[in-house]
């Protein structure tokens, strides 16, 4: 799965390389490692407005919730079962980018992931890219306030993501350039199960300093 994300780039970086401007750009700030658990507020592109990029919350809350405590359940979507899983369904022409230039995923060293080495995900020259997710809105039923929500989608792990991800064996869907309007609008979700990128993995150390690449 994806918990833990980066996104370091200045905000005038991120606008012009994907063509959007923040609809607030004082609320952005640049940050090494992004915890999901924390449900912060991180910038997106929606499908609906496609020139913006808004801030919503990671932790999708469906319409129908009476509270927000499903939030900590759907940090992550499968792309498989995100047409019939119920939390889901109703929002895969929902479509949204999230920016990102790496990600941190735990190799595990025993059966019991006891002994784990920690590894940076990114592109090549430590290049933007998004991850895909699909978001909702949702209003509070006790105030009336309105909240923004997304989850990021993950599938099957490619040779790569197996060897390091080996507990699960998945990997967040990573959009480049080529594929990031395609996504926002609404090609088919086939299209996206096998990210065609070339990612590259950097072992951390305790202060996590790079030292060696897989």
């Amino acid at each position: 799965m994806c918990f833990y994300s980066k996104l370091s780039k200045k905000a005038e970086e991120i606008e012009s390389k994907l063509k959007a401007k923040f609809k607030d750009k004082t609320s952005f700030v640049p940050q090494d490692e992004i915890k999901a658990f924390d449900f912060p507020k991180l910038p997106v592109i929606t499908s609906e407005e496609q020139q913006i990029i808004n801030f919503f919350q990671w932790g999708l809350i469906p319409e129908f919730s009476n509270n927000d405590e499903i939030k900590k359940f759907t940090l992550n979507a499968k792309i498989e079962t995100i047409t019939t899983k119920p939390s889901f369904q109703l929002y895969t022409s929902n479509r949204c980018l999230i920016p990102a230039d790496g990600f941190y995923e735990w190799q595990w060293l025993d059966e019991k992931g006891k002994k784990k080495d920690k590894y940076l995900i990114s592109l090549a020259d430590d290049e933007l890219f998004c991850f895909a997710g699909i978001y909702c809105s949702w209003q509070n039923p006790i105030d009336h306030q309105k909240l923004d929500t997304f989850t990021l989608l993950t599938t099957e792990a490619n040779e790569l993501m197996s060897k390091i991800h080996n507990s699960k064996k998945r990997m967040p869907v990573v959009l480049t350039s080529k594929n990031q309007k395609n996504w926002l609008n609404g090609e088919n979700l086939e299209d996206f199960k096998k990210p065609e990128v070339n990612l590259i993995a950097t072992k951390l150390n305790k202060e996590n300093q790079q030292y060696s690449l897989f």
